[in-house]
Formats: structure tokens, C-alpha cells, sequence
């Protein structure tokens, strides 16, 4: 908890949406550092992740949700039970979507969630650089505008950087008087071991087709500095559920478990500041996105499973 400063401003924002729409790439955009791994498939995000952005007297805290999405496995209701949860603690919402796209099913269950809590929301137009013709955002604008009274609604583009600095202002007008939650230099509330996982599982979902990236799990074993010098010595284990999937990962002699090696290492060189000596293993646990021991083992250790 910061020092208390009762004219500090403070706002927790839920970031809500389908799957595929740019929240995690949005929040990475805002905060000007990179917490929320990316990729170009669906619900690549699985936990809740907390943002801290501090500018001045404001102080907004961003939680970062997986995709709304219909559950087919444990993981898949673990995952939709923390938007839920997400979006009941929080003072306003950001329902990001994507330029050009029809509105949804998932976005009208969201709007109609946020009359029934009473609670405001901005929304974001995500992708506007691929966006052609500007009357159709104007329509998209007018169509999402009659469902919902939102407090502000900020085309945006997390590629480019257009409208990021509207979308801030309208999030900084929700907070409110009672001081910062956080320390003004925190960022995240991740742990350590938990960024490092997520950046090894982002450079497999970049780097592998199909359904075997779904099918991982990453686990930081050991993280710890060494005292005679700037370097850290990890050692993750990829999980997944086939043996085929296995020989996957680590490729013909070993050459794709290194590509993913490399590119994770240099990530989070770039994030810790420091070497990494980085070692990977793969290990085949069958159907552990439908196993509560597992998934309470591998970090989804909420009681969502018991319930």
C-alpha cells in the first residue's frame, strides 16, 4: 500500500471483451511497457492480470481479462470466472472492441452486466489502422452508443498509438479522491516467476501452429540471482498433453525449443535488466487443462475448480 496522500486519485478498470480484440496489446500501450504477453490467436490471456499506470495525482489499475469466450475445458471456465470476478470489484469498466466488426453476443452480455452493476464504462475501438472508411467507425460508434450510456467512447489503435492518450484522459476523469493503491513505481502485481512463464508461453503461441499452444503450460522450477554477479538462472518446464506435441516443441534436434528459448530470454533480458541463463524442459501431462490437481499446480490455484 502507497503512502497515503488523500487527493491522490485512484480508478480500478476491468479491461473486458472477446477474445482476438487487442486488450492485452491495449494495456501494454497505455502502461508504455510491456506486462501482457501477445499473440494472434484467441484467448491467449488466461489470468487476470493487474497493470499499474501513475501519472501525476492519478493512479488507474487496470485489470487485464482472457476473452470472453464459451468454456470447454476446466482451464476454459477457470478463465470466464475471472472476468466475472474481475468485473464485480472494480470502479469502471473498458470494453475494448475491434474496427469494423459487427457487434456480438459476448459484447451485448457484457453491456447488459454493466446496467445491471450500475457501474460506467468506455468503450474502445481497437484496430483503427486497418480501418478503411471512416463512416463505417462512425457507424460502429452509433450502433454500440444505443445499446449502452457509455461515459466515453475513443478510437484507438494499440499498433500505432492513435487515441491512446484520449483513451487515458476519459479513464483518468473516473477516478477518484482517496489516494494510490499501489507504490507510484509498481507496474504490475505479477511475481517474477509468473512474467517469465508467460513470456516462454507468448514465444510458443508466436512460433506454433494449430491446437498444440493451447495445450501448453509453462512453469518457472527455479529463478534465482547469482550473488557474484548480474545474472539470473531459470529453469522452466513446457507442459503439454501429447507426446506428439512434445516432439513438436522441441523440434528436429532441439531446434525449435531453442528458437523459443532464445526469443523468451531476450524478452526478459530486456524486462529484468539483466542476463538470463535460461534451461527449458518439456514434459507431457495428458489432459491437464482438465485436471484441478494440475491446474492448481501450475499457478490456477483459485477455488473457481471446486465449484
Amino acid at each position: 500500500m502507497a503512502e497515503l496522500n488523500k487527493n491522490d486519485k485512484t480508478a480500478f478498470i476491468a479491461i473486458v471483451g472477446r477474445p482476438n480484440v487487442g486488450k492485452s496489446s491495449l494495456l501494454n500501450c497505455m502502461l508504455g511497457q510491456k506486462i501482457a504477453i501477445v499473440s494472434n490467436k484467441p484467448q491467449t490471456t488466461r489470468n487476470r492480470i493487474m497493470g499499474v499506470m501513475t501519472e501525476g495525482d492519478t493512479q488507474l489499475v487496470f485489470i487485464d481479462t482472457p476473452g470472453m469466450h464459451k468454456p470447454r475445458t476446466e482451464l476454459g471456465k477457470y478463465m470466464v470466472r475471472s472476468i466475472s470476478e474481475s468485473v464485480a470489484g472494480v470502479d469502471a469498466c473498458l470494453l475494448v472492441t475491434e474496427a469494423g466488426r459487427e457487434i456480438t453476443q459476448t459484447e451485448e452480455n457484457l453491456m447488459e452486466r454493466f446496467k445491471a452493476m450500475d457501474i460506467p464504462a468506455v468503450l474502445a475501438i481497437n484496430k483503427t489502422d486497418t480501418l478503411k472508411e471512416k463512416p463505417e467507425l462512425m457507424k460502429q460508434i452509433l450502433t454500440y452508443s444505443s445499446k449502452f450510456d457509455f461515459n466515453a467512447v475513443v478510437p484507438v489503435s494499440a499498433q500505432n498509438g492513435n487515441g491512446i492518450d484520449d483513451l487515458k484522459a476519459e479513464l483518468k476523469a473516473l477516478a477518484q479522491e482517496g489516494g494510490h493503491f499501489f507504490e507510484d513505481d509498481t507496474l504490475t502485481d505479477q511475481p517474477e516467476r509468473v512474467l517469465a512463464a508467460e513470456m516462454i508461453r507468448e514465444k510458443i503461441l508466436r512460433l506454433l501452429d494449430k491446437e498444440i499452444p493451447h495445450g501448453t503450460a509453462v512453469v518457472v522450477e527455479r529463478m534465482k540471482t547469482r550473488s557474484d554477479n548480474n545474472i539470473i538462472d531459470l529453469d522452466a518446464t513446457i507442459y503439454c498433453e501429447k507426446e506428439s506435441h512434445k516432439g513438436i516443441i522441441i523440434g528436429k534436434k532441439g531446434a525449435m525449443l531453442k528458437k523459443i528459448g532464445t526469443f523468451a530470454r531476450q524478452d526478459m533480458e530486456n524486462f529484468f535488466d539483466c542476463k538470463i541463463n535460461l534451461t527449458l524442459w518439456v514434459k507431457v501431462k495428458e489432459d491437464w487443462r482438465n485436471r484441478a490437481g494440475l491446474l492448481r499446480s501450475m499457478g490456477y490455484d483459485k477455488s473457481d475448480f471446486d465449484s
